[in-house]
């Protein structure tokens, strides 16, 4: 028998996070919108409720659940403030997660506890000028010299990487060719915060995610040392590729979430708004218009869902999580376009929630693989 009813402790998990969205991350979301602010008040509070530390072992400070419940905690967040959504994915998901995956046991140590805790967050060094989608193309460099790596190189739109409480990022870089196949090896480097010669660059001033914190970052003679190496030398593209899979379903469900935002938002000015004597909820164009948001939220919901399930029965679930960043990040933006169509004026004024949504919602089309590597890998599956 099939049973798609969250059980207890999950049911509880999302009404605890529902209910500090709505009073404390919504009263405080268009405030920090308009100034591009990142809001510390609001990461401390998360990281007071475990949020950070969801799929983390108790051992190194987290709460000993698993990456489900992170999903669900980021479906919640998403539905009132993308930008709080994306700093608690990235913090955790690219953030935390390489070490609680692939670091050694004082790395662990190290690293985990204040990660968990919400008073550190980490940055995912992947992306570059000119190695988005194709990783593979990583130009940055990393010399072993006398006990130290010396890192070159640059990075872009790094999420969590420039804020006061960021404590390193893990940085994707060439560490040498792998002699039986001629390519790059790539292996993964940490790099803590104020290492000499690692600069997080001014802020991208970007159309959505306001609050969220995104920089380009340089490595110019950065030195760390040799044990800073994350896992197994030439393994680091590998990696990388296995967080990505993992993010994606995370992404889903933050872009689920936001999808359900602007059906909630909708329903309620349509019943609310009146023209012509009656609520625009009446018309029939208005109201097969929410219908057809609503069955977008309740595909991407079972996505994510059926993605999560494979990946915690340890199966392979690359293709299922394709599927449900898919499917969810644009049911995220084709709903925040419906909902500012239904408000009108009203939606495109940047104070509203589906403003911020509709501004917010295309990046989900965008990271952690765009929507044409997903039909990419989907395609592949199906041996095309």
């Amino acid at each position: 028998m099939i049973d798609l009813e969250l059980d207890e402790l999950y049911q509880d998990l999302v009404d605890v996070v529902r209910e500090f969205a709505q009073q404390v991350v919504a009263p405080v979301s268009a405030k920090h919108d308009a100034e591009h602010s990142f809001p510390y008040e609001v990461v401390a509070q998360m990281g007071e409720l475990g949020l950070f530390g969801l799929p983390i072992s108790e051992e190194y400070g987290g709460s000993g659940g698993d990456y489900f419940a992170l999903a669900l905690a980021l479906e919640e967040l998403g539905r009132v403030d993308q930008s709080v959504a994306i700093t608690l994915e990235a913090g955790v998901s690219l953030g935390a997660m390489p070490i609680f995956r692939f670091g050694n046991e004082e790395q662990k140590q190290r690293w985990l506890p204040d990660l968990a805790a919400g008073k550190n967050l980490a940055g995912f060094g992947l992306t570059e000028p000119g190695a988005g989608s194709d990783a593979s193309a990583t130009r940055t460099k990393a010399k072993l010299e006398n006990g130290q790596w010396v890192v070159d190189g640059s990075k872009e739109f790094i999420t969590n990487s420039g804020t006061d409480i960021t404590s390193l990022v893990t940085v994707t870089a060439v560490t040498g060719v792998n002699e039986a196949t001629g390519k790059k090896e790539i292996s993964t480097i940490i790099v803590p915060s104020g290492t000499e010669g690692f600069t997080a660059e001014p802020a991208y001033n970007k159309v959505g995610w306001h609050a969220s914190d995104t920089h380009p970052l340089s490595f110019n003679g950065a030195r760390v040392p040799e044990e800073n190496l994350l896992g197994e030398r030439g393994r680091g593209y590998a990696y990388f590729l296995e967080i990505l899979d993992e993010g994606r379903i995370a992404i889903a469900a933050l872009a689920t979430g936001a999808a359900q935002g602007c059906l909630d938002e909708a329903v309620t000015y349509a019943k609310n708004r009146q023209s012509f004597g009656s609520s625009i909820g009446k018309n029939q164009g208005i109201s097969f218009m929410i219908a057809r948001m609503a069955s977008r939220v309740h595909t991407a919901r079972l996505a994510y869902y059926a993605a999560a399930a494979k990946m915690l029965a340890g199966k392979d679930f690359k293709i299922e999580a394709a599927h449900a960043k898919l499917v969810a990040s644009e049911a995220a933006m084709d709903n925040a376009r419906d909902a500012t169509q239904i408000f009108g004026g009203y939606g495109f004024i940047n104070e509203s929630l589906v403003a911020r949504h509709y501004r917010d919602s295309k990046i989900l089309e965008i990271g952690e693989g765009t929507t044409q590597v997903q039909l990419m890998l989907i395609a592949r599956s199906l041996g095309l």
